[in-house]
Parts: structure tokens; C-alpha cells; sequence
């Protein structure tokens, strides 16, 4: 079960999630990712993809050509989890 985020984990989010900065009208954590073109946005899109079934934790996101923004939030626990911290961990080993 999914733990919704302490004051604490959420102040080293900076630290823990580099490249993620707080969604402004929810409880959750954005990043945007860009590439030098669309194959590359949706081959990126697919391992993403492949992570979030194998950690049974889906991402809302969005892709324009080259450019995709993924927005994480835990439904379950109305807010930012710790499943939404080891995914985006999981997505920024991708793109090191």
C-alpha cells in the first residue's frame, strides 16, 4: 500500500527526484523531458511505459512531438506517495 509523503520526504524531494519540481494546482510532482524528435519522445514513452505496468503505478502524461510532460500523483491516498517518488527515480535513470 502506497504511504502518502511526509513534510520531511517532501522537502528533499529537490534532492531525492532531481528535475521534478511540485505541480502547482495539485498534490503531485511534474517533469518535461525533451528530444530531438518524436521517435525518440515515444521510444522514451515506451520504457516509461513498461516501468510504470511493472510497478503497478501509471503516470498521467502528455506528448507533442518531441516533448513529453508526466505529471505523478497517487490516486489511492489523494496525493504525492512514495510510489510516485520511486518511479520518477526509476523514469530519471532512463534519461542519466
Amino acid at each position: 500500500m502506497a504511504k502518502r509523503l511526509t513534510d520531511e520526504q517532501r522537502a528533499s524531494l529537490g534532492a531525492t527526484v532531481p528535475g521534478w519540481t511540485p505541480a502547482l494546482d495539485k498534490d503531485a510532482i511534474r517533469r518535461e523531458f525533451k528530444f530531438a524528435d518524436f521517435s525518440e519522445a515515444w521510444g522514451f514513452m515506451t520504457r516509461v511505459a513498461l516501468l510504470a505496468e511493472k510497478m503497478d503505478h501509471h503516470p498521467d502524461w502528455a506528448n507533442v512531438w518531441n516533448t513529453v510532460r508526466i505529471e505523478l500523483s497517487t490516486h489511492d491516498v489523494g496525493g504525492l506517495s512514495d510510489n510516485d517518488v520511486r518511479l520518477a527515480q526509476a523514469i530519471n535513470r532512463l534519461v542519466a
